[in-house]
């Protein structure tokens, strides 16, 4: 099988926006509580954060991390998680069905951040609550002092403000199985009321007004346009949601599911532009695509134990077990934001520890790393820059998701210092190696600095507990650069690349 592509260096498609090599945390399950924060536990600091946790994820090098939800924010009051702890009240979570002791909140969650290199970025409750509650918020976390709330702060030991820069205006608002859900007129109403206020606080705050759940929703896309049409002159971006899955045990049909992803970026994107134009605006409203990640494993089993259980305290909830067919996946679904960098600005997969997470804990245990984690390292470290148009042609195939799919999946990105290339592919076939062959204009003393692999014979194969490293990336082998200045050479059979290349020159 052989497939070839064309980069050309003065053929852009955008600056890639570090943001979207993010993340999320929700208080849901151990995503918190013996996930990031395990007070007693041997490697937790004093202030019981877990550093083998933090360790990983500065690894991962992740420029924003959501907080605190998802569907948990939906009948949050972010006032539980303040001041002294032994004064905090234990609340129910209606959305997980779970006890909350609210022992970790915003300040919390501020210093973790800060030890784990990101910026946070804030969901507010625009389901129980509304604007009066968000402003109390925001002046909490963002006023220098002289103010009740924000001397509230300094009394809690917080004499400096977080200055949250990025703020999401409720979640999945049009599901109606959210606390709180609105129809889109209504909640594009209140957003824009809310987004105001804090453009009226600060003008530099981004604020996220909330799109479709999934682009399986009845609603989907008139909500987005409504919603739009109700706030575009005072929001940001518009968020996304999307789960995917292999429920019917098809790897190629799975991963033409990332082709899914594209069309419903391009779909929004079209609203986008729909709105823009009846409002004769000079305004970019970009996609937050603040929860994306595989979600099916153990998908039936959780709701079933959501719906028996009795109010646990941080239970094992969405603790996907991510195998190499999920790593390869997940790697094109990358693929698709750096191919859209010129829609999507943020991304967050959802989440980041135990909860569908690529890092995995033991309560009083060790960490360890899931295949996906790997795929979002190597972006987040190395897919900063331009990202560059990618022009192929090779065998395609069909399935139930989409025609003519092709086997080669590449994205490409020039670093901004104009020296390096990354390069991200994959040979999404079951059984045949790819002859690749990468035509690199207007780059000139290409050198190889860095190629690494993840395969395998068992896509089902998968770290664990016992096994940590069974599937992790390795050195590959078998590409090279023509003296006419191409890159050249295989690519296994149901295979991962990261390939580094420099640049002499123009």
């Amino acid at each position: 099988m052989r497939a070839k592509a064309t980069l050309n260096r003065e053929f852009t498609i955008s600056t890639v926006d570090k943001r979207v090599y993010g993340s999320f945390l929700e208080h849901m399950g151990r995503a918190v509580y013996t996930g990031i924060y395990e007070p007693g536990h041997a490697k937790a600091d004093k202030d019981g954060f877990r550093t083998d946790v933090l360790d990983m994820v500065r690894d991962l090098d992740m420029p924003i991390v959501r907080y605190p939800g998802g569907n948990f924010v939906s009948a949050y009051h972010w006032e539980d998680g303040i001041g002294p702890r032994d004064l905090r009240p234990t609340r129910l979570d209606l959305a997980w069905r779970t006890r909350e002791t609210n022992q970790v909140g915003i300040n919390e969650f501020a210093d973790w951040s800060k030890l784990a290199n990101t910026e946070m970025m804030l969901a507010m409750n625009l389901g129980s609550r509304g604007l009066n509650d968000a402003r109390n918020f925001l002046e909490y976390c963002n006023h220098p002092g002289g103010t009740y709330w924000s001397d509230l702060r300094a009394k809690h030991g917080y004499k400096d403000p977080h200055n949250v820069r990025i703020w999401c205006l409720g979640n999945e608002m049009d599901g109606p199985w959210q606390v709180g859900h609105k129809s889109a007129a209504e909640y594009g109403h209140l957003a824009n009321e809310v987004s105001k206020a804090f453009k009226y606080f600060d003008k530099t705050l981004e604020t996220v007004v909330c799109g479709s759940s999934n682009d399986k929703m009845k609603s989907y896309p008139e909500w987005e346009a409504t919603v739009l049409e109700a706030s575009y002159d005072s929001v940001d971006y518009i968020s996304l949601h999307k789960y995917f899955g292999n429920e019917e045990n098809d790897t190629l049909n799975y991963y033409a599911k990332a082709i899914e992803l594209d069309r419903y970026i391009v779909t929004i994107g079209g609203v986008i532009d729909y709105i823009k134009a009846k409002k004769r605006s000079k305004r970019d409203v970009k996609i937050c695509f603040d929860e994306w990640n595989v979600w099916y494993h153990d998908r039936k089993e959780d709701g079933e134990r959501i719906a028996s259980w009795d109010w646990p305290e941080a239970p094992p909830l969405l603790e996907e077990l991510y195998n190499l067919e999920d790593a390869i996946f997940v790697a094109s679904l990358i693929n698709v934001f750096i191919r859209r960098s010129d829609r999507v600005k943020i991304a967050c997969m959802a989440q980041l520890v135990n909860v569908i997470a690529p890092i995995l804990t033991k309560a009083g245990g060790s960490a360890w790393r899931q295949s996906i984690y790997y795929p979002l390292q190597f972006a987040s470290k190395y897919g900063r820059g331009t990202a560059l148009t990618v022009s192929s042609s090779g065998p395609t195939y069909d399935c139930e998701v989409a025609q003519d799919v092709p086997y080669l999946d590449l994205s490409a990105v020039l670093h901004d210092d104009g020296k390096t290339i990354a390069l991200f592919a994959i040979n999404r076939s079951l059984d045949e190696a790819m002859d690749l062959s990468v035509d690199l204009q207007g780059f000139k003393g290409l050198k190889i600095v860095q190629h690494n692999v993840m395969t395998g014979e068992d896509l089902k194969s998968r770290n664990s507990v016992e096994n940590q490293e069974r599937i992790v990336p390795k050195p590959g082998t078998g590409l090279s650069i023509t003296d006419e200045g191409a890159l050249i050479g295989a690519l296994p059979a149901k295979s991962y690349h990261f390939i580094l290349l420099s640049v002499a020159s123009a």
